[in-house]
């Protein structure tokens, strides 16, 4: 990757991104996903509109996640997005996965 340069997100890595956020952060609204996403990333990664909220609404169709309406800090109406119990289940079989294809990349990388 070029130095400067956003990096793309695969779905299924977004998927284990919003679910781990909301599991540490609790309910959040999706412009409170994005900016965790970009600061943990250390601005590596920024998620627009047209990525994240397919992701929310697949998400929440699959039952890991619940959705509400509330207000935000600035007293705007926000949907704000919870973990399920399903959810919760389903990120550990995200993170098992993550780690996996992380181990098969590294012993790539490697040369073994």
């Amino acid at each position: 990757m070029k130095e400067g340069s956003k990096a793309d997100v695969l779905q299924g890595t977004l998927d284990l991104m919003v679910l781990k956020i909301l599991a540490t952060m609790g309910p959040l609204h999706g412009y409170g996903i994005a900016q965790r996403v970009q600061q943990v990333s250390e601005n590596m990664l920024q998620l627009n509109q047209g990525t994240l909220y397919p992701a929310l609404l697949r998400l929440e169709q699959r039952g890991w996640i619940d959705s509400e309406w509330g207000r935000s800090d600035n007293n705007r109406r926000a949907r704000y997005y919870s973990l399920t119990a399903a959810g919760q289940e389903q990120l550990a079989v995200e993170a098992e996965n993550w780690e996996r294809m992380a181990g098969v990349i590294t012993r790539l990388l490697q040369g073994t």
